[in-house]
């Protein structure tokens, strides 16, 4: 980024229990986001599978299993940028270890990451709250 901050015009803020049946509440309104922002088809089903699969991550990585803790889900619309930072209170992440496998790698699951990486324009692993582990995924607005 230039230095220059985005004006922030939105904060949504939605928490779930961090249970499969329940991401499709974070889908929607992601959908919805990308839909007021006029996202191509693509990025829009590119960002939505994306916020799924970090939220599919967070139940099965940092809690372990489907349970009633929360997952925090905070969307900032900016006049430049879409964000959505995910929150969760379960084990911490070493983000050392957090890396996509390589393509080769021919195996069923584990591309998870490789995909949010490839379509979102940054992805930041932040596990110093004193609980848990906060994921920052960010798109940049494309200016027609």
């Amino acid at each position: 980024m230039t230095g220059q901050k985005a004006r922030q015009i939105d904060t949504i803020e939605i928490v779930i229990p961090a249970k499969p049946q329940f991401l499709k509440i974070i889908r929607s309104a992601v959908n919805s986001i990308c839909e007021i922002r006029k996202f191509c088809r693509e990025d829009m089903n590119n960002v939505i599978l994306a916020v799924d699969e970090a939220c599919s991550n967070i139940i099965k990585h940092a809690y372990g299993k489907p349970t009633n803790q929360p997952i925090q889900a905070t969307i900032k619309i900016c006049d430049d940028r879409f964000e959505i930072h995910l929150r969760d209170y379960g084990k911490k992440a070493d983000s050392n270890k957090i890396k996509p496998r390589q393509l080769d790698d021919l195996r069923p699951g584990g591309l998870g990451v490789h995909f949010i990486k490839s379509v979102m324009d940054e992805v930041v692993y932040d596990n110093t709250p004193d609980k848990g582990n906060l994921l920052k995924l960010v798109k940049i607005i494309a200016k027609n």
